[in-house]
């Protein structure tokens, strides 16, 4: 699933990030790579994600988070 379709307070491990190299880095430097694992911490009416990896929160654009192939985590 694309992390656009994510719900809020859902936890996902990143399966596949398909963005241009430049913008794939950026992510990567934050700290954002397959296999990592991201929560939705809010949705924006106009399509942004706040969401939170590795302790910290970021704001990513709709076009971005459509590009991000996530799988739901279940809760323990």
């Amino acid at each position: 699933m694309r992390l656009c379709d994510g719900e809020p307070g859902g936890r996902y491990r990143v399966e596949e990030i398909c963005l241009a190299m430049q913008m794939e880095r950026r992510l990567e430097a934050l700290g954002l790579t397959p296999g990592g694992f991201i929560e939705i911490m809010n949705k924006k009416p106009r399509g942004a994600l706040v969401v939170k990896f590795r302790g910290s929160r970021f704001a990513i654009g709709r076009k971005m988070a459509e590009n991000i192939q996530v799988r739901e985590v279940l809760s323990k």
